[in-house]
């Protein structure tokens, strides 16, 4: 007995026990000698001793086997679905030597913890399996249309849901990426053709609400609760619908240009005030407009496009009431543009003869309207043709003013008074001064551009039925000649001055009462400086040397001629002028009658 407790290591609290247990012993030993036990007795109990003893010792040994097989089983257990979940959730054990030295509570201890925080990571990690597989369902049940639950999609994830590893989770959420990303698109492709619908049906004033319900009724539903259909058959739809309201939109806008191309003929041919007009101002720039560009809400409504074929019809019904005056009217369009552009309007359809046969009924008013228009369009386009001409025309009408003006300011004795805007007719009398001097060059050029005109069409250029060269030419004609007179005056001065200086070295110069008088300003605006015979003789007062008369002919003169002017042909007199032989009278007159063409200078005296 003493051997059996004695086993193992003997620790302080075993070395006490072996003490105590020596002590009772000895001590029932020493009781059984005083009580005079035979030895056998003292064998035989010591035996029965040992032997309960050892039947102690068997139970505590079976119950700590039993104890250790349940923590083998028990550690067994844990680590088997510790390892199960470690390849579950894709991880590794890296503990598995260190394990194996530990005792069998230190490793049931060791691995309780690990297993608790691998089953939180793994409900963690089926919460999120859930969650997208859930999301992946309702996505994928919003592509087909609610009608196909996700067999495709949701098979693989409720065989494979025991593979719970960061890679299987990195694919499912790479999967419902794609059905997001999916989702988005078809959203959005819903959203824009929910849209064009929208604007379609609101250009042709259509029922959206209507229209988009026959597609599917969620596409224009407000309710938060439910989303808008994605599916195939949706985006069909609405591309139908959309390819439909197109088509209609087509077939509107031309319609609707075909009448409002006849409403802007009548609106032109009956002369329709602006408040007849403003009624139809949104769809006027349809028949400018590209299809694209036509986005004014209800502009091409069956309640438009009616008011505007009824518009046609009213103005129609009204048109054939009043052709007689929208003739005329045309007519008088016509004469406007020939009088515009100097020319004669073609007299086939004139007021008379345009109302003769409408009364006589010999010609359809429409006919004499296409007609007359027609004439309208060859006289803008003559207009266009003769327009450089024309415009070099008005330039040289308007220097031929201004050398009228120069002229009467050259007549003016004041023009060098200080008085209030004289400096600016200074100014202008020198700008005059210098247009003038481009008068015969800006002849010229005119007479070679119709000439250039006259033989491209083969044609003469005529300006108010008159030819334009020929008036250029009298034009140049009569300049020169006037630029003769000019010279036989000059010429004319100078002999008058040398009889001056001669009758003076004959006579001699005295001052004379007279003589003093004569140095005073005659009212013709002429200084006196000289005796010739007893009579006065003037000295003319000059004026700018591009100076022109009267008699110098334009386009405007001949606006009371008419075709009179090959008849009429004004000639300047070449006859010399006898200074000497004339009377002091008949000397001023004849002065003053050239005086406006001398170039100028201040007076003498």
């Amino acid at each position: 007995m003493v051997g059996v407790v004695g086993l193992g290591t003997r620790s302080p609290t075993r070395m006490s026990m072996e003490t105590t247990c020596s002590a009772l012993l000895k001590e029932l030993e020493s009781i059984w000698t005083e009580i005079g036990e035979s030895e056998s007795d003292k064998d035989r109990m010591l035996f029965e001793l040992e032997k309960e003893c050892l039947q102690v010792y068997r139970r505590k040994v079976d119950g700590a086997s039993n104890t250790k097989a349940r923590l083998h089983q028990s550690v067994a257990a844990k680590e088997a679905e510790l390892a199960a979940l470690k390849a579950s959730l894709g991880e590794h054990s890296h503990h598995a030597q260190t394990e194996k030295r530990l005792s069998l509570k230190e490793q049931l201890a060791s691995v309780t913890p690990l297993l608790d925080e691998l089953k939180d990571k793994q409900a963690e990690r089926l919460k999120q399996f859930s969650d997208i597989r859930t999301q992946i369902e309702k996505i994928s049940g919003e592509i087909m249309g609610y009608g196909h639950s996700s067999d495709t999609s949701i098979c693989p994830i409720n065989m494979e849901e025991h593979d719970l590893s960061l890679r299987k989770l990195s694919e499912y959420q790479t999967h419902l990426r794609v059905l997001q990303k999916e989702k988005s698109d078809r959203l959005h492709k819903v959203l824009e053709c929910v849209n064009e619908v929208h604007s379609l049906c609101g250009i042709l004033g259509m029922d959206f609400s209507k229209t988009v319900d026959e597609v599917h009724p969620s596409l224009h539903e407000t309710d938060p609760g439910n989303s808008t259909n994605i599916s195939d058959s949706t985006l069909e739809g609405l591309t139908a619908a959309i390819l439909k309201l197109k088509a209609e939109k087509n077939a509107r806008v031309q319609k609707l240009r075909d009448t409002m191309s006849s409403l802007f003929e009548l609106w032109s041919l009956m002369d329709s005030s602006p408040e007849e007009r403003r009624r139809f101002e949104k769809i006027k720039y349809i028949l400018g407009s590209q299809e694209m560009e036509i986005k004014e809400c209800g502009v091409l409504s069956l309640q438009t496009i009616d008011q505007t074929a009824a518009e046609v019809v009213r103005l129609t019904k009204l048109k054939a009431s009043r052709m007689k005056e929208l003739v005329l009217k045309k007519r008088s369009e016509l004469e406007e543009v020939c009088r515009r552009a100097h020319i004669e309007p073609d007299n086939s359809t004139s007021p008379e003869k345009s109302i003769a046969l409408i009364d006589s009924g010999i010609v359809d008013p429409s006919e004499l309207l296409v007609n007359i228009e027609e004439q309208i369009l060859k006289a803008k386009e003559e207009a266009m043709s003769r327009k450089e001409i024309m415009d070099r025309i008005v330039k040289w009408l308007a220097a031929c003013e201004e050398e009228k003006w120069l002229e009467d300011y050259n007549q003016d004795d004041n023009r060098y008074s200080a008085g209030r805007g004289a400096h600016l007719n200074l100014k202008r009398a020198e700008r005059a001064r210098i247009t003038v001097t481009k008068i015969s060059a800006m002849v010229d050029h005119l007479m070679n551009k119709t000439f250039a005109w006259e033989d491209e069409r083969h044609m003469p250029f005529l300006y108010d039925r008159v030819r334009l060269v020929s008036i250029l030419e009298e034009y140049k004609l009569t300049r020169q000649q006037k630029e003769e007179e000019k010279k036989r005056f000059r010429d004319q001065k100078k002999l008058q001055g040398l009889l001056l200086t001669e009758k003076e070295a004959m006579y001699g110069s005295k001052p004379s009462p007279t003589r003093s008088n004569s140095f005073g300003r005659k009212p013709n605006g002429y200084r006196t400086n000289g005796v010739l015979n007893g009579s006065m003789t003037p000295t003319p007062r000059r004026v700018s040397a591009g100076s022109a008369t009267p008699e110098l002919l334009t386009p405007r003169s001949y606006c009371g001629r008419q075709n009179g002017y090959f008849r009429e042909t004004r000639r300047l007199s070449t006859a010399p002028i006898n200074f000497v032989a004339m009377s002091k009278e008949d000397t001023s007159s004849s002065f003053a009658s050239v005086s406006g063409s001398e170039p100028g200078s201040p007076p003498l005296g």
